[in-house]
């Protein structure tokens, strides 16, 4: 069975379990942590994430980031600048954050996300160079009042995560889902 797969298969018996309702925001975070080489796989098997989270009772909605800062960055007023000037983008990294955390806000009152959903989060390795994933996650998990669902390629090791294993990582108290351990 390849890896996905067996990501598909943790995620699965943990989306079983029953939730509970006094959570709070971080312990309602799930990180399903993946290879990067394997980005593409997990992709096209998104959907067996969405038939197990509904097969079990729950809503879903799909809040993709990858083209986010492309979008954010064309949409400003000085794009061209930042273009000719990258290191300029270092000063406005901020703004994006609130343009995610503005985007996200609109999507859970579009979909009327409540207490029932899991939203899950793709594309997050399109962060990477731009902003930190433990901050984007730390202000879009209160939002959510059901789960948050991380598809983050990376590692995992002692609550440590590593995006794209290129940085350190930081330590974060998701539920951690990987292939190769059971929850």
């Amino acid at each position: 069975m390849s890896k996905v797969k067996r990501l598909v298969s943790s995620y699965v018996k943990y989306i079983a379990i029953p939730w509970r309702t006094d959570a709070a925001a971080a312990q309602r975070v799930i990180f399903c942590v993946y290879n990067e080489s394997d980005e593409l796989r997990l992709r096209s098997k998104i959907d067996e994430f969405e038939i197990a989270t509904k097969q079990n009772g729950h809503h879903w909605a799909l809040f993709d980031l990858t083209d986010s800062f492309a979008h954010w960055l064309t949409s400003q007023k000085y794009s061209q600048s930042y273009f000719k000037k990258p290191n300029l983008l270092a000063t406005i990294y901020p703004k994006y954050l609130e343009h995610i955390i503005a985007s996200f806000d609109s999507f859970l009152a579009q979909h009327q996300i409540d207490e029932a959903y899991v939203v899950a989060l793709k594309g997050v390795g399109s962060l990477f160079g731009f902003l930190k994933v433990k901050e984007v996650v730390e202000k879009l998990a209160p939002m959510v009042s059901g789960r948050l669902l991380v598809f983050f390629p990376g590692s995992h090791e002692n609550n440590n995560y590593r995006l794209l294993d290129g940085y350190d990582g930081w330590n974060y108290l998701a539920v951690p889902i990987t292939a190769d351990k059971d929850i």
